[in-house]
Parts: C-alpha cells; sequence; structure tokens
C-alpha cells in the first residue's frame, strides 16, 4: 500500500471552500471512524489548519480514495463541484513528499512558520488514539518529526519565521503610520490570539482589548499582557471603540455580522475601522468588506504580506528541500526493506519446513541407518538447502537499493505462497516505535499548538 494525500490548500482551493470543508470534517474521532469504515481506508491521518485540509490515507485497493473524495464532496453540498475541481490528489512518492515538505514549514503559506509541526503532530496523535494509523504512518512519522528537526537545526529557513497571527500585525502596521496610538481588539484568546498579542505589544500597541465566548480566557490573556478583558455579549460596543479588530476563534459560523459592523461604524462617525481575520472558516462576514469606511481582511488577503523577506526564505529553502530528498530515500530504502527482509526469512523458513517435513518421512522409512548416519543425512539436507538458498537470499537483499525491490518481494511471497510471522511485525513494529519514541523527543522544545 502506497501513502495517498486529498490536499486543500490556501495554493488551489479558496478560503470560501476551505472553511466550508474545515465545519464539515474537522478532525475528531467520529469523524476518523466515520471515514475509516465508509470508506474502507487501512489508515487516516486529517490535517486541519487555517490554510490546508488535507487527508493523509493508505487503502486495500484504489477505491478508498474515490470513496473519500466524494464523500468530501457530497458534504461540500453546493461546493461539492468546487471541491472537485480545486482537490488536489497525490500517491507515492509525491504524496510522501508533500507530507514531508508541510511538515517542514516549505508549503506553508509564511515559509519557515514554526506552528503546522505542532499541528501535523496533533493530526498524528488523534490517527493513534482512534486506531486510524497502520505500519505505513508509524513507520513514516518519526522521520517527519526527525526531518523537520533537522530542517530547523541545520537552515536557517526559521530566521524568518512569520507566523499568520505575525503577518496580522505586519498588516495593521502597513495600513496606519503608527500603531502606538491605536487600539485594538483582539477576539479569541486561544495560542493564535496569544501570539498576535505578542506581536502587537513588539509593534508598539499599548490599548488592547481581549474577548472571548470564556471570560476567564479573556482576563487571563489580559493579565499576562496588561490588556483589558470585554465579556463577550459587549462584543458588539467593544468593536465601535476599537481602531483594528483581529479575530481568531473557533466559531462556526461568522461572529462579526454585517449588521454588527454597520452599527458599529456608524458608532464611529467616519473613522475608519479594520478587520483582519485569520480564522478559518472565518469570523467575519464577507459582507463587512462592502460598508463605507470598513475594511476587512481575511486568510488569503495575508499573502501579499508575506513577499517581505521571500528571496531570503526561498535560498533556504533550496538547502531545506535536500534535506527533505535526503530523508526520503531514508524512508524508501525502510519501506523497500519492509518487503525484502521478512520475505527473505519466510523464503529460509519456508525451504527449512518443508526439508524437515520430507526428512522425517524418509528417516522413518530408513530405520536401519544408526544415529550417527541420521544426523549425517540431516547435515546434509541443511547444507544442500543453504547452498540453494544462498544466491537468491543475496541476490535479494541487494534488491533493498533498486527500485524494484518491493515488486521482487512481493512476487516472491506470491510465487511461494510466503506466510510472514509475528516475530518480523514485532520487530518491525518495535523499531518504528523506538524511532517515533526518538524523534519525538527530540521536538519536545518545539511549541505543540492548536489549530483555531
Amino acid at each position: 500500500m502506497d501513502l495517498s494525500v486529498i490536499s486543500l490548500n490556501f495554493k488551489n482551493a479558496p478560503v470560501e471552500l476551505r472553511e466550508q470543508l474545515a465545519v464539515v470534517a474537522e478532525p475528531t474521532p467520529a469523524l476518523l471512524r466515520e471515514l475509516h469504515q465508509s470508506c474502507g481506508l487501512a489508515e487516516l491521518m486529517v490535517l486541519s489548519t487555517c490554510n490546508r485540509m488535507e487527508f493523509y490515507f493508505t487503502g486495500e485497493d484504489g477505491t478508498g480514495g474515490k470513496k473519500l473524495q466524494g464523500w468530501l464532496a457530497e458534504r461540500c453540498g453546493a461546493e461539492g463541484q468546487e471541491f472537485s475541481k480545486s482537490a488536489i490528489t497525490l500517491s507515492g512518492r509525491a504524496a510522501v513528499a508533500h507530507l514531508f515538505r508541510v511538515a517542514c514549514s516549505l508549503e506553508s503559506m509564511v515559509i519557515g512558520e514554526p506552528q503546522i509541526l505542532g499541528q501535523v503532530k496533533e493530526a498524528y496523535q488523534l490517527s493513534v488514539a482512534n486506531g486510524a494509523q497502520g505500519p505505513l504512518l508509524k513507520g513514516i512519522m518519526p522521520r517527519v518529526l526527525h526531518t523537520a528537526k533537522r530542517v530547523r537545526s541545520e537552515t536557517q529557513v526559521a530566521r524568518y519565521p512569520v507566523s499568520v497571527s505575525y503577518v496580522a500585525v505586519q498588516l495593521a502596521s502597513r495600513i496606519f503610520e503608527s500603531l502606538e496610538d491605536k487600539s485594538v481588539l483582539v477576539v479569541g484568546a486561544g495560542d493564535m490570539a496569544e501570539l498576535t498579542v505578542i506581536h502587537l505589544l513588539k509593534a508598539g500597541i499599548s490599548r488592547i482589548a481581549i474577548t472571548n465566548r470564556t471570560f476567564s480566557n479573556a482576563v487571563s490573556l489580559a493579565e499576562r499582557f496588561r490588556g483589558s478583558a470585554v465579556r463577550f455579549e459587549d462584543l458588539a460596543s467593544a468593536v465601535a471603540e476599537a481602531d483594528i479588530v483581529i479575530t481568531s476563534t473557533g466559531a462556526k459560523e461568522p461572529i462579526i455580522t454585517p449588521e454588527l459592523a454597520r452599527k458599529a461604524a456608524r458608532k464611529r462617525r467616519g473613522a475608519p475601522i479594520f478587520f483582519i481575520d485569520i480564522a478559518v472558516p472565518r469570523d467575519v462576514h464577507p459582507d463587512v468588506n462592502e460598508l463605507a469606511d470598513v475594511y476587512c481582511y481575511d486568510i488569503d488577503d495575508l499573502q501579499a504580506v508575506t513577499d517581505a523577506n521571500k528571496e531570503e526564505r526561498e535560498r533556504e529553502a533550496l538547502q531545506a528541500q535536500k534535506i527533505v530528498e535526503e530523508e526520503i530515500l531514508r524512508y524508501e530504502e525502510w519501506r523497500k526493506s519492509l518487503v525484502i527482509v521478512p520475505s527473505v526469512r519466510a523464503l529460509r523458513r519456508h525451504f527449512e519446513t518443508v526439508g524437515e517435513q520430507e526428512l522425517d518421512k524418509s528417516l522413518k522409512k530408513l530405520r536401519h541407518l544408526s544415529s550417527r548416519d541420521s544426523e549425517e543425512v540431516r547435515r546434509l539436507v541443511r547444507s544442500v538447502l543453504n547452498k540453494l538458498l544462498h544466491t537468491p537470499s543475496v541476490r535479494l537483499r541487494q534488491q533493498d537499493d533498486n527500485t524494484d525491490g518491493m515488486l521482487y518481494g512481493e512476487v516472491l511471497n506470491n510465487l511461494f505462497a510466503l506466510q510472514q510471522d509475528s516475530e518480523d511485525s514485532q520487530e518491525t513494529a518495535a523499531a518504528t516505535g523506538d524511532n517515533l519514541k526518538e524523534a519525538a523527543g527530540n521536538i519536545l522544545h518545539l511549541p505543540v499548538t492548536h489549530k483555531k
């Protein structure tokens, strides 16, 4: 089985479609179980961020991907046709390379942003917790995590770490000549909101108000950064008092409606108000942008701001890509060995078992032989088997470095009806588990972030 991925991201799908899919396919245990069963998938990992919605999977046959794409298109309703046009499906090495690049932030809107790795980890942890992972994901994820660590430590791709929240503040800085005399309302109190507050303070903002549906969370964040907490039921009046409103919540529907924005604009009497919406699904209704003296930017509008330092990031990204290619080759060698090494062992066990069975039958008929002669016959049979198996065993092991290695192993398994016992699978699983623990330990210093 090969890894496949269905991807909708900021490069190929508009925010309208991504938010629709985020609502109907938010990663949950129930979703994993439903897709796992209804689409006949052997493994499944769902990655959902503000910039991408991706489904990594394996299946026993080629129908799983079609069923999954059909399920997603159906859930998108009126957007189903747009989904079919925008969704990109990759398989085999292309899917593997995509996963490596995503985790290393080489596919991010802002190359080098740190949040994506934590989001990939969370996606895999959810898959593991719900039994949706298997040998392929178990084998590839330690290598993905290790590669991301190498990219961050061996290149300077993270030297220009501009997260979405950072870009949002940069956009606010471009809108106004100075932020020192401006008031900002941050709607949301999660990780993205916290990063936004940090960047606002660095940009010179002194008046920050924070609101959240859970008021205690808003109070906690406001106290840490010397801001003020606003009750969520007072959102309308808080918006009217703010020059800039940055939203980052997990709401399924817009919380800033055209009517709320219209009333806020009237109270401001011509003073402009800017909404920067970094949530998916969007917190600000798109019609808000049609109002006079009201300006709205969503996650896709932030793309233009990311061009800053683009040349430097792309130069470092080339070095990071070399690391990714090295690790993909190592993964492919490991993947081939999963077929070759167990197949060699299974072939030897098969011949030895047949040899012993036939030898026992013959020795029962040759009772006149002494015990010494019987043992000599056994040594002779074993010697013949070893000589017969030596050349094919060596040749098969050499195929680990050949692109046809997996094909050789599969043909061998089918030709001799070989059964690989639990010892091989346990050995592989144990090695994979150790690699995962080591890789996870290596990146514990990286923050595990939660999607909005």
